[in-house]
Formats: C-alpha cells, structure tokens, sequence
C-alpha cells in the first residue's frame, strides 16, 4: 500500500514542477535553467508484461540544452526490486520518448535509504559493464535545514520538500514552525496545498501531530481541509463535554461504556441528536435508544 509520505515527496513536484531547478541546485548538480515544466503520463507498462508506473514523470524545457525527462521516485526503504525496476524505467522512457536524456530523482525520508538509492546500479559483466545508472538522489543528507522564515518565504516548495524530507529531525519542530510562519503572507492558493503536502509527507510520525498544533493555532487562516478536520474535532469535544455535562445534572448515571461511547463519538449530527435528547431524558438508554 502506497504511503502518505510516499505520494507526498514525488507529488509535490507535480504541484510546483519548476522545484527541480532549485532541488538541483541544492545537491550541486549544473543543469540548465528550465523555462516550463510538464507533467508526463506516469504508466510505463508494455502491451504483456507486468504493469509498471514510475511515480511523477516530468518534461522539462530547458533553454539552453533542450527538454529531458525527470522521472521522480519516492522511496521509504530498501528495495531490491528496484535494481531492476529503474534502469527499465530510464531505457524505456528514454526509448518511448525519441531519444530524450532521462534524469532519476529518487526521493527519500531516511539516511540508510538514501546511502543505498545513491549507489550506481550496473547491469552487465563485472568486467565490462553495459549499462550503470546513477540516480540523484535528495533526502535528509543533503536537503538543507529551514529554520529561517525569510528563507523559507523566498522558496515554499524547496521549504516543504525540505520539511518532508527531514520529518525525523531532532530539530522538525523548528522546521515545521518555520514554514508555518512563512506560509502566513502567502495567499490562499499558495497555502492550502502546502499545507495538505506537509501533513501528508509527515504521515503517521510525531512531527505529524506537531504539524497540526501549528496549523489549528489559527485555523482562520488555513482554509484547508485539514483545518476543517481539525475544527470539527474541536466542536465535538465541546459537544462531548456538554452532553456529559447535560447527563450528569439530571442525575443520569453512565457506565464506563456508555462514557466511552460519548467520548469516542465524532459524529456531529450524531452528537447533537444525543444532546437534544439529553435535555429530556431520564435514563442513558433513552438518550442512544434509536442508534442501537
């Protein structure tokens, strides 16, 4: 199953194509200024064999040396089918699209994954190799670490892809605090995505949850769909509390059950159907006696 921080850190290169320009620069690769960016089918899969799709597939113009393709993978840990799996994406990409230069960009959120991703895959004898693919590779050895708000300002994308890639920093809270500051100038448009991206890329991990604290500190400027969420889990634990409340001012005893059944509810209309009842009911079954 695909993960969250696996379609967040080759995603974000559909959403903002031209990040590879500055991603580049970063790990010191001199490529040519593209001038646009487009986005490619992703399925590589033949007429028989088995289906195979890289994750983002780029075409980028440059202005000097002429389009090349950028085939973005994103990559949480080792796998040895991917021996096989990338020189076939290169030589039939490279194949399928009249000859165009083919560029890997593997993506990754661990040093050990990304120490084993950078490693040259060769395909021929020991003695005479016929094919040596060299992916670049981008992750938390070599993406740098935002702390500065100006900084992140100046370059959003970069910013999150750096966040994302540096989910298990010591340091994530700080990073994480940084991009939210800098998103707070940013339009609407601008935001929103970014702010989808990162909880995304973060996943299941701590930082995720750190991520939300600074999103729900003021959600009237996140419009986002994570903020909605994070505001319906606001109004129902106020509804929780006040059911709770309404429950024990008429003297209605409650099991630990029946407690738990309130507490864990984030149905709203459900909630509110429980608290209208609550005002006129004289047991705890007559307040859930239609949800059975």
């Amino acid at each position: 199953m695909v993960s969250s921080p696996h379609e967040a850190m080759h995603r974000i290169f559909q959403e903002y194509p031209g990040l590879f320009s500055r991603v580049s620069e970063v790990l010191g690769v001199d490529l040519p200024q593209p001038i646009s960016a487009t986005v490619l089918p992703t399925d590589l899969t033949e007429a028989k064999p088995v289906e195979r799709r890289v994750d983002t597939l780029l075409r980028i113009e440059t202005e000097t040396d002429g389009p090349f393709l950028l085939a973005i993978e994103a990559q949480g840990k080792k796998d040895r089918r991917k021996t096989t799996s990338w020189p076939y994406y290169v030589s039939y990409l490279h194949n399928r699209y009249d000859g165009l230069p083919v560029l890997l960009l593997v993506v990754c959120q661990d040093h050990a994954t990304a120490e084993w991703a950078a490693r040259p895959l060769t395909i021929g004898l020991r003695q005479w190799p016929t094919l040596t693919l060299n992916p670049l590779v981008a992750g938390p050895h070599n993406m740098p670490v935002i702390t500065n708000v100006a900084e992140a300002r100046k370059d959003l994308a970069l910013a999150t892809l750096a966040a994302i890639t540096h989910a298990d920093n010591p340091d994530v809270g700080a990073i994480l605090k940084t991009l939210s500051a800098a998103l707070r100038e940013a339009p609407e448009t601008i935001a929103e995505p970014i702010v989808e991206l990162t909880a995304q890329g973060l996943g299941n991990r701590p930082a995720a949850q750190q991520w939300r604290n600074l999103v729900a500190v003021d959600t009237s400027f996140y419009k986002s769909f994570m903020s909605e969420e994070i505001r319906d889990e606001g109004r129902a634990q106020g509804m929780e509390k006040g059911l709770l409340l309404i429950l024990q001012a008429r003297g209605i005893a409650l099991t630990d059950e029946t407690r738990e059944k309130i507490t864990s509810c984030t149905d709203l209309p459900l909630l509110h159907r429980w608290l209208t009842r609550a005002a006129t009911a004289t047991t705890a079954e007559d307040v859930f006696t239609e949800d059975h």
